[in-house]
């Protein structure tokens, strides 16, 4: 039976329990006896608790994730392998509802989209169950004198630490998760503070699925008590990351112990380019929720928003007009467009990048204003906003924001635009909207971002590899590239005479 948004308990109490957290199989709290509380953003109320764990907790994980690797999980044959994540994308695609209301209520994305996540999610853990069966090495022809055999083989890189943001957790989970099962990994998952509970209940599903002790592992906690000593652990073999520049800076540092793999995937502050010839019917809801989707909190968010001269004005004011009509509200409710913010520090982050605009000049077309009445009062609401009169170094134009802000400027050539696009230490994302197939190749070839978009924003697909160039980081998620990421390389080599 198919269950549509009417359907779903949104209006269910918040019960406030407390979640444990995932160690070797077992469901345990902190060694420390701590907790901490998680908070729903849309209404401030608590929606649960759950260990606040510290480095003591992540040697036991650790330790867990080695036996695992090395024992009974180091059997798995790719087929077995296959066989667990189709269970797995089988069980979730069952419990859907409950893990889309998840992340609405614990981060505030809108219920709708939560809910459209499914295809995205559900594909990555079907791609990943493929790719399981897939992976070879190859025989290599040598020149040495002799009959020497030479050839590869491909092999699990060990225990894996993920560190994952707020922003999208059961994506994110997956995306780090479902590549290392494929390839052999253990791992030791490490969700955001921000937004524990999800995870956790992705733990569990893992677990009825048949997942084997160890294997996985949900820790939570802060990143300073958690994060960090996974990322210095020296028993664990790669870390991948996701969130901020500065933050995957500091694990760069941290995995230097050991010499771990690393695989990073950053901030961002991408260009939209909007050409004089584009369609503006399509250009305008596309541009404007390149940035607006989830409240701007999205690391590929097209927040500089260049547009040709002839039709800047136009544009701006098109824009503008579409984002003072979105509906802002609680993400439950189904009619919700804009949810909140992720917390209060996050909300005083984007009001501040928004009075400095105003200070250095900018103008503000619409929106910006803090909800701080009615229903929504409790709230961490922000109305999305458009700045016109934007130069390329004002701060909003530099930094990233991680709010539903664009910042607009004109432009008047190709060659222009590129320079200006690419002048910024990112590089994770851009959009082309022309009509003219030649200024989209040019355009596409010459900007440096890991994806770029032509006529459309956001597409994502787990056949298709995505990831950063610059500061935005390295290493890939989705497409063949991306199990290379948890396989090491091995030259064999056999005299046979």
């Amino acid at each position: 039976m198919t269950v549509s948004v009417k359907d779903l308990p949104l209006h269910t109490p918040i019960d406030g329990r407390h979640r444990k957290m995932l160690i070797d199989g077992i469901w345990c709290d902190a060694l420390s006896g701590r907790s901490f509380e998680t908070r729903n953003p849309a209404t401030g109320a608590v929606i649960g608790t759950v260990p606040l764990s510290d480095s003591s907790d992540i040697d036991l994980a650790v330790a867990a994730a080695r036996r695992a690797f090395d024992g009974p999980w180091s059997r798995f044959k790719p087929y077995e392998r296959q066989v667990l994540l189709l269970r797995i994308a089988d069980l979730m695609e069952r419990h859907w509802e409950e893990i889309a209301l998840s992340d609405t209520t614990d981060m505030g994305m809108p219920i709708v989209r939560t809910l459209a996540n499914k295809n995205r999610v559900l594909g990555m853990l079907r791609f990943y169950a493929g790719m399981a069966t897939s992976i070879h090495g190859h025989t290599i022809g040598n020149s040495l004198p002799g009959d020497i055999v030479s050839y590869t083989r491909k092999e699990p890189v060990g225990v894996v630490g993920a560190i994952i943001p707020w922003n999208a957790p059961t994506a994110a989970s997956i995306w780090k998760i479902g590549p290392a099962l494929a390839a052999g990994c253990t791992i030791v998952l490490k969700p955001s503070e921000e937004a524990p509970l999800t995870p956790l209940l992705i733990g569990a599903l893992m677990m009825e699925a048949g997942v084997p002790a160890g294997v996985v592992n949900v820790v939570t906690g802060t990143g300073a008590e958690v994060g960090a000593p996974l990322a210095a652990h020296m028993d664990v073999d790669k870390i991948v990351f996701t969130g901020s520049t500065a933050t995957g800076q500091s694990i760069l540092r941290a995995s230097a112990g050991n010499m771990k793999r690393v695989s990073l995937e950053l901030g961002g502050k991408s260009p939209v380019i909007v050409c004089a010839d584009a369609d503006l019917e399509r250009a305008v809801p596309i541009a404007a929720m390149s940035v607006f989707a989830n409240s701007g909190q999205i690391c590929i968010a097209g927040s500089r928003l260049f547009v040709e001269r002839p039709i800047h004005d136009e544009f701006v004011a098109r824009v503008s007009a579409y984002a003072a009509k979105l509906r802002i509200g609680d993400g439950a409710d189904p009619e919700t467009e804009i949810g909140p913010l992720i917390s209060p520090r996050q909300l005083e982050r984007v009001t501040g990048f928004i009075e400095d605009g105003t200070r250095q000049g900018a103008r503000l077309v619409t929106g910006g204003n803090r909800i701080t009445e009615g229903p929504l009062g409790a709230g961490n609401f922000i109305a999305p906003c458009v700045f016109s009169g934007v130069t390329d170094d004002m701060r909003i134009a530099r930094e990233e924001i991680f709010g539903p802000v664009i910042s607009a400027l004109p432009f008047d050539t190709l060659d222009e635009v590129v320079r200006r696009g690419n002048d910024t230490p990112y590089g994770l994302g851009a959009g082309v909207f022309t009509r003219d197939v030649g200024k989209a190749h040019q355009l596409a070839n010459r900007l440096r971002a890991g994806s770029v978009w032509v006529n459309t924003y956001h597409a994502i697909d787990p056949a298709v590899p995505f990831g950063g160039y610059k500061m935005s980081g390295y290493g890939r998620e989705g497409g063949a590239e991306h199990i290379e990421e948890y396989l090491n390389t091995k030259g064999v080599w056999i005299r046979t005479d």
